[in-house]
């Protein structure tokens, strides 16, 4: 099913390329992307998704030709939930299921923490629980090492030294490690359009500056947050998650202590890397699918 891309102005004040596929009158599911990508992310999903269900797939701001803000605090996650929201609202949806990818799924985690009456449902693939990942960033000396691409992304002097390397270069080097290169090659030259928009690169590492995650070098002992100590409030929503166990940049660990977090949880682990929704599509599909109930 042929998806339609929508040019959306948001009360929030950015306007989003939004991906649409499937009848209106469907259950409504959104799709959010995470980093360095955008709704293409999802290309491999959504037509099976639209079969049955209303998909919205948006570019979020900061990426390829969505709006691009020029302050970090304007990629804080809360200005980004709101989008979110204002995004369903712009369709006329009162409740929906969302799924998210990487950033995309950080963002849901909170979402749905904080929206329990607008998010009915959640799937998570590949994506931290900020509880979680905070936590491995003190306790997992394994997942901290494997955060550490984090602390080079808020280095201010990136953006040089990608020029300096080419964005092509720079392309290589955010997905070889992580990915099996034939399945993305033919994309390459839509991710290098994409990042090459005026103020893209620096507007998506600005998700990463503007969190306020923790991640210590690996011979530094700050102070502890004191939320990890504390009781953190439970997802409330019917939660999937999908995880790629070749993740080599978000490890298992990312999942040890969820089910205390999320009392209504599904875990489903598929043959992946850090990329799922594009790496291996059907199983993605398959596990949305088998737990929707839907065939």
């Amino acid at each position: 099913m042929a998806e339609d891309l929508h040019r959306i102005d948001l009360p929030t004040g950015v306007t989003l390329d939004v991906a649409t596929a499937g009848d209106p009158a469907n259950p409504p599911i959104i799709l959010l992307h995470g980093f360095p990508e955008s709704h293409r992310t999802w290309r491999e999903v959504m037509p099976d998704l639209a079969r049955d269900h209303f998909v919205i797939a948006p570019d979020q701001r900061g990426f390829a030709r969505s709006s691009k803000p020029s302050e970090i605090s304007d990629y804080t996650p809360d200005k980004i939930v709101a989008d979110l929201l204002a995004l369903a609202d712009h369709f006329g949806i009162a409740q929906f299921t969302l799924v998210g990818h990487d950033w995309g799924g950080a963002i849901a985690w909170m979402a749905a923490l904080q929206n329990p009456g607008r998010i009915t449902r959640l799937v998570i693939i590949n994506a931290p629980h900020p509880f979680v990942f905070q936590k491995t960033q003190f306790d997992d000396m394994a997942q901290r090492e494997a955060s550490q691409y984090i602390r080079a992304f808020r280095n201010p002097d990136l953006e040089k030294h990608i020029d300096s390397i080419g964005l092509s270069a720079f392309f290589d080097g955010s997905f070889l490690k992580h990915t099996d290169f034939d399945r993305i090659a033919d994309e390459k030259p839509i991710y290098l359009d994409q990042w090459s928009q005026p103020g893209a690169l620096t507007a998506m590492l600005n998700w990463y500056r503007a969190s306020a995650i923790i991640v210590p070098a690996m011979d530094e002992t700050p102070e502890r947050p004191a939320f990890l100590d504390a009781p953190f409030p439970p997802v409330r929503q019917p939660t999937l998650v999908i995880w790629g166990m070749k993740d080599a940049a978000l490890l298992p660990s990312q999942l040890e202590g969820l089910d205390a977090l999320v009392p209504d949880l599904t875990v489903r682990h598929v043959d992946a890397g850090h990329f799922v929704p594009w790496e291996n599509a059907p199983a993605v599909v398959a596990a949305i699918r088998g737990w929707l109930g839907d065939s």
